[in-house]
């Protein structure tokens, strides 16, 4: 049977070569012919992607690939901080300065 087209996204998802996604699709097939007997039906297909899916996630949880994502993502945020904390600082000081602007007016 051919392999879904959305195999090789899966793959890269996971972080696993597409062949390896392959031949866990193809123990994933087994799995649900065995589990459903029947073959080409949507509950073969559905519990065929739900074990690829399962199964993908295992292959994942042994890879000792550090997540990226999440440190990239957290060193942004950092980044941004001082910005942040800049206009903060500079919004502080223009309401300030509006405020002392009305007041002198008003005094005037």
């Amino acid at each position: 049977m051919k392999s879904p087209k959305t195999l090789p996204w899966h793959a890269r998802k996971a972080g696993v070569s597409v062949e390896r996604a392959e031949v866990l699709w193809r123990k994933a097939l087994r799995e649900a012919t065995a589990d459903t007997g029947w073959v080409g039906t949507s509950e073969f297909w559905g519990a065929a992607e739900g074990r690829f899916l399962e199964l993908l996630q295992e292959e994942q949880n042994t890879l000792c690939t550090p997540h990226m994502e999440t440190f990239m993502r957290t060193q942004h945020r950092m980044g941004l901080l001082p910005l942040l904390a800049a206009e903060q600082v500079f919004t502080a000081m223009s309401a300030n300065w509006q405020r002392f602007c009305d007041e002198m007016r008003k005094a005037a």
